[in-house]
């Protein structure tokens, strides 16, 4: 079985030098390079055509970002894993739409490395733990925050649906066949439902949201 073979681009020689070591000792890899400059980075990418890059995104003279990009011209089949102390979900997402197959923090486990090499060098994407479960913890955030329809009774969403249609609060209580200040009471408690503001708030969230309602 032929070796995976493997560029570290690292501005720190401790860490490409640990790297080298760790990776080297391993029967399944070869480190074929190390250099501490993304400009070198991209000339030993475009000689050694290595399988997978490891690639800081905190690089001179220009970004591992930019780095990225330009290994993916010149060696379309090197793979390329951002490597960074970021661990902010928005670093992942732009090393991959640079080019990156996948993306670890300088936090992540050798085992969670060696995983991710592999991964990337069978065509896979892989995004380190780190990142994946901060951006689930914001998901859920987000989740708590939002509007909840469902805790809407269904009164409220026939007011909704009326809203929708245009009709006032005035019209909805004839409609409706409940005074004006029950139609009010059931807003009130809509705009707190759904954590909105006021009415206009309240159309625009309707406007929307109307495939859903």
């Amino acid at each position: 079985m032929s070796k995976i073979n493997i560029l570290i681009a690292d501005d720190h020689k401790l860490i490409r030098e640990t790297w080298s070591y760790i990776l080297n000792s391993d029967a399944r890899f070869q480190v074929v390079g190390e250099c501490g400059d993304a400009q070198e980075a991209v000339e030993l990418a475009r000689t050694k055509r290595p399988h997978v890059v490891l690639m800081d995104i905190n690089m001179t003279p220009f970004s591992g970002l930019e780095a990225t990009q330009r290994i993916r011209k010149i060696s379309p089949g090197s793979k390329v894993i951002g490597v960074s102390m970021h661990s902010q979900p928005a670093y992942a997402k732009k090393m991959l739409q640079m080019g990156a197959r996948g993306y670890v923090t300088k936090n992540s486990s050798k085992e969670e490395m060696i995983k991710a090499i592999l991964e990337v060098n069978h065509g896979n994407k892989y995004i380190c733990d780190e990142i994946k479960n901060i951006i689930s913890e914001q998901l859920l955030d987000e989740k708590e925050d939002s509007p909840n329809i469902n805790a809407l009774t269904e009164r409220e969403m026939q007011i909704i649906n009326f809203i929708k249609e245009g009709l006032s609060s005035k019209e909805i209580a004839t409609s409706l066949n409940i005074s004006l200040k029950t139609v009010e009471v059931h807003r009130h408690n809509i705009l707190k439902k759904l954590k909105l503001k006021n009415s206009a708030s309240l159309v625009n969230f309707i406007n929307t949201n109307a495939t859903y309602i």
